[in-house]
């Protein structure tokens, strides 16, 4: 709602109580509301806790829930917003009147596990009543249902209202309205809404937002709605309010149709409550449980973990914002995030309901991962036929139709459709043709970008040319498959001219972190320990470029540009970790980079244009994929994950990064984006990964290319030895790596895992060698029993020696 700029017309209002109370209550409607175009109109948060659309192609409509109310509502298309919000307002008729959102408390539950279905239980802080309400979409047609009981718990009767802010057609300012039929009808071109009650509506009007005919603010007046209007013809911000026929206790459904005029919207509305909630909500879980049915099975990762529900309402979400009128083009969320400080009196704002080539690539890894090939071929498509320039670039982002939303050139973006497309196996001569044109244009361009991946700064970046390297790598194989041989060699030249170069552009040997050695964010000219000073587009501030860093370089590992054991890799953790990290309530999670600034503020207020980067959970699951090809455990990364998530099992963009405060709990979502696909796609990915021991993402073309890149093997021994205090374990073996058995010289091992004792060693590579495990205490020495343990670094950049202490 519009909140605070409603209450503020209203308290003008008051002021002149002549106003409302010119008109009794039993007053025959009136011609045309007054009050053209009302105040200002905004969205609201991009914190959902519940969202929901029918699997099917029939019914062109998402819903999304929060703050006990249902927010916005998109139609025909998943970049359409055309509700602010629709709630419930409560009066006694005499002394109160209050808004459902804003005086009960709330409980969400989802009630069927493999379903998108969700029911909202409000209770009023005052004791009085208490509203259920339960979600869904007719499948058959473009209309959201919502299955409402009433409840008085004491001191009744009540009156009940339905109070309607359309903002049609993307813009809450274009509004037109009516009554029409029983129901109010609106319209903004060539978009309209129909709401409607299984019930009828006692008295229904339609007025301007915040002003004398705003039907809620004629209602807290006096708590009685006077004034009704039956019309309000002239465009602005429309307010709708229809009241409601209830007891002690009422059951009924309130639909919300869409179509192209007035007439199909009511239609719409009309139907589906002729064919009654159960029947539609029956048919939408059917249609969730049929699209679950037909994909691989659960990861043991999940089902061992207990976290099934998690990983169905993942795989449901990320089918659910892929739009059904240009199939394969997935919004990054259906949220405006901050959306309550967004102005929403024009069409320009895109929010998160654009599609970005680089969340698409995320999503269809997973889908890939997760049995929906044929989803992420979908997208490929869209990618390639939509999006595409005739250069070969990519865009930042497009709304479906493909026309620009935001406006810069990321090369990650234009590399990223390229791996996907060798990743589907998308070998054939046509695609091959749109291929080459992407990578042309990474030669021409690359490797230094003018956006990476977090999209406010430029110049030589480790996750943008680990993704150009894959991309150049990918299209080499598909340009062999078809022929072209020159082509192939070409991108298979530069690339490795760039995965030699990468650490010279972007690892910092003069930092001010740590050791000072480690790969920083950005570099604005591939020196990177010139200092240079990098401006951070969101409020950052201005700081040397060796003073930021970001987790990016890991995509080198996971994309297979790297080993997981490369040095450079290996020494950029520490400081990841000391100034990312955060230990929250719910797991580890990283911040995007040090001084970010695209988060609330630091009171807690939403977003616009400067504040306080939040922590990511989709970097948790990043850094677990990283530890997966380090041949280590990822389960915490997962479980981290999945306790992020909301009541509605919706993963957020960002969580709250300290104590609980400003309304916000400290490892838990904040105002930003929730669901971000991203996101769940990652969560769905990472799952995958540790049924399989390593990122299922990671392009095996590339990998093999460069898994012989590194000079030697990384060893990781790891035993599982239980000691007491003041002792420690040791590995000691016939290699002068190893100690060459001298126990003096054996290599410690850290207990940060306790009782897993775990430690690196780098030899060379086809090094055989014999080995045992030491426990030292003060000058006592304790060899393990048996015969010496045998290993080889025969191949591969990694080795993995996992063992238990023999007694």
């Amino acid at each position: 709602m519009k909140s605070p700029k409603r209450r503020r017309a209203m308290v003008a209002l008051l002021t002149v109580p002549a106003l409302l109370a010119a008109t009794p209550a039993s007053a025959a409607p009136l011609a045309d509301a007054p009050g053209a175009p009302g105040t200002g109109a905004a969205w609201t948060t991009g914190g959902k806790e519940g969202f929901g659309t029918a699997a099917g192609a029939a019914s062109k409509v998402w819903f999304t829930l929060g703050q006990g109310i249902n927010h916005e509502i998109y139609y025909p298309t998943v970049d359409t917003a055309n509700v602010q919000d629709l709630q419930y307002v409560v009066s006694d008729g005499a002394g109160f009147t209050q808004l459902e959102r804003d005086h009960t408390t709330k409980q969400l539950v989802l009630t069927d596990p493999r379903s998108l279905s969700y029911r909202q239980i409000n209770t009023a802080t005052n004791g009085r009543y208490r509203i259920t309400k339960t979600h869904t979409a007719d499948p058959a047609r473009s209309t959201v249902l919502i299955q409402t009981r009433f409840e008085v718990l004491s001191g009744g009767p009540l009156q009940l209202y339905a109070l309607y802010n359309p903002s049609l057609n993307n813009s809450g300012m274009g509004d037109t309205g009516a009554s029409s039929g029983g129901q109010l009808v609106a319209s903004d071109g060539p978009v309209s809404s129909a709401l409607a009650a299984s019930t009828g509506f006692v008295k229904a009007t339609s007025g301007y937002s915040g002003t004398a005919s705003d039907g809620y603010v004629d209602l807290s007046g006096d708590h009685v709605l006077g004034a009704q209007y039956d019309s309000a013809s002239t465009p602005g911000n429309l307010v709708q309010l229809g009241q409601i026929p209830v007891g002690t206790d009422t059951t009924f459904t309130l639909a919300v149709g869409f179509g192209s005029d007035r007439g199909a919207a009511s239609a719409n509305a009309s139907a589906s409550l002729a064919g009654g909630f159960a029947a539609a909500d029956t048919a939408y879980r059917s249609g969730w449980n049929g699209y679950l049915s037909s994909l691989a099975a659960v990861p043991r990762s999940i089902s061992g973990a207990g976290l099934t529900t998690q990983y169905n309402v993942a795989l449901m979400t990320l089918k659910a914002h892929e739009d059904k009128t240009y199939p394969g083009a997935n919004v990054a969320s259906l949220t405006n995030p901050w959306g309550e400080a967004k102005d929403a009196n024009g069409t320009g704002d895109c929010g998160y309901h654009a599609v970005w080539s680089r969340d698409l690539y995320q999503v269809s890894t997973a889908q890939i991962a997760a049995g929906d090939s044929a989803a992420a071929n979908r997208s490929v498509d869209y990618l390639f036929t939509v999006q595409q320039r005739a250069d070969g670039s990519f865009p930042q982002n497009t709304r479906l139709d493909g026309t620009n939303c935001w406006t810069s050139l990321q090369m990650d973006e234009v590399a990223f459709p390229i791996v996907l497309a060798w990743q589907l196996g998308r070998f054939d001569a046509g695609m091959w043709a749109k291929v080459k044109k992407s990578a042309d244009f990474l030669v021409a361009r690359g490797p230094s970008t003018p956006q990476e991946r977090w999209e406010e700064n430029g110049g030589y970046s480790p996750s943008t040319i680990a993704a150009e390297i894959a991309g150049l790598i990918c299209a080499a194989d598909i340009a062999e498959r078809n022929g072209d041989t020159t082509s192939a060699a070409r991108y298979r030249q530069l690339a490795d001219q760039w995965q030699t170069q990468v650490s010279a552009w972007t690892f910092t040997t003069s930092g001010p972190l740590g050791d000072g050695r480690y790969f920083h964010r950005i570099d604005g000219n591939g020196n990177p320990n010139d200092g240079q000073n990098v401006f951070l587009q969101n409020g950052g501030g201005n700081h040397d470029e060796r003073a930021i860093i970001d987790a990016g370089f890991l995509d080198l590992v996971r994309l297979g540009v790297k080993p997981a054991a490369d040095p450079d890799v290996a020494a950029s953790l520490s400081e990841v970790d000391s100034t990312l990290k955060v230990d929250t309530p719910n797991g580890p999670m990283w911040y995007r980079y040090n001084h970010d600034g695209y988060g609330e503020t630091a009171s807690g207020g939403p977003y616009t244009g400067a504040g306080v980067g939040r922590l990511w959970p989709l970097l948790t699951g990043e850094r677990g994929e990283y530890e997966l090809a380090n041949g280590r455990s990822a389960t915490t990364h997962l479980a981290t994950m999945a306790a992020s998530a909301n009541a509605g099992f919706l993963i957020p963009e960002q969580v709250w990064d300290r104590p609980s405060a400003a309304g916000f709990t400290f490892g838990e979502g904040t105002g930003a984006a929730t669901p971000l696909a991203w996101s769940m796609a990652q969560f769905v990915r990472l799952a995958h990964s540790i049924d399989a021991g390593a990122p299922v993402e990671t392009p095996s073309v590339v990998k093999q290319r460069y898994s012989a890149s590194c000079s030697g093997v990384s060893a990781q021994f790891t035993v599982n030895a239980t000691t007491s205090w003041g002792q420690n374990i040791f590995v000691v073996g016939d290699r002068a790596e190893l100690g060459a058995w001298n126990p003096a010289k054996a290599v410690p091992l850290s207990s940060a895992n306790y009782p897993l004792w775990t430690g690196k060693v780098a030899l060379p590579k086809g090094a055989a060698f014999q080995y045992k495990y030491i426990r030292k205490e003060g000058g006592v020495v304790t060899w393990e029993s048996g015969a010496n343990r045998v290993g080889s670094a025969s191949s591969g950049c990694t080795l993995a020696l996992n063992d238990t202490w023999r007694s």
